[in-house]
């Protein structure tokens, strides 16, 4: 191991906000229940010290931690009917459904897609905290894609979601905890976070 012996913490600006950002709002808001979507099973093993967690992949956890059940689940498929879940995250996910990466069908419109089901499954009232990178548009097969944060509030606006806020990493790291969608349309590979509301 030669490489571990560095001055400072290396750290991914997407992931450490993103992280930090959620966990900030569910604690504000205390749901009894949480259901996530793909995450990163780090973050939701910690978010399941708060509230009851349930956490839906493709490639279900097998693990066993306190307050948190695992199903196996696809994003375009939930496990659940029409406006039942009050609080729903997919941090860093819905952009990489349709390429393939894992295991799933070839989809042009994976994230558009993704975006109708969370919209579908989300209760009245309920918040989907929704993550993704956000710039100029593209796709960097098979990896993810890049959306413009604009593009993304009006998929949700037409799913019958409203942007209740938004905050975002920029190309350097930096983060904006209110920040405008529309500030960051020409980033290379920036993460938005919104929460949206039914």
């Amino acid at each position: 191991m030669l490489e571990d012996r560095t001055p400072t913490t290396g750290y991914d600006g997407h992931y450490l906000h993103l992280g930090a950002w959620a966990f900030r709002h569910l604690v504000a808001n205390r749901p009894i229940r949480h259901v996530d979507v793909g995450g990163q099973i780090g973050w939701v093993a910690c978010l399941s010290a708060i509230t009851e967690v349930l956490f839906i992949d493709v490639r279900p956890f097998t693990g066993s931690v306190e307050n948190l059940e695992s199903r196996s689940g696809d994003l375009v498929a939930l496990p659940f009917p029409d406006r039942e879940v009050g609080s729903l995250s997919c941090l860093h996910v819905a952009e990489h459904v349709g390429l393939g990466r894992y295991g799933d069908a070839l989809d042009p419109l994976g994230s558009r897609k993704a975006i109708a089901e969370l919209a579908r499954v989300l209760a009245v009232g309920g918040r989907l905290y929704f993550a993704v990178p956000v710039g100029r548009p593209r796709v960097i097969f098979n990896a993810h894609r890049i959306h413009d944060p604009e593009s993304i509030v009006r998929w949700m606006s037409e799913a019958g979601l409203r942007l209740e806020q938004f905050s975002a990493v920029d190309d350097e790291g930096r983060f904006a905890a209110e920040a405008t969608p529309a500030d960051y349309r020409s980033q290379r590979y920036a993460c938005g976070m919104f929460v949206f509301r039914r």
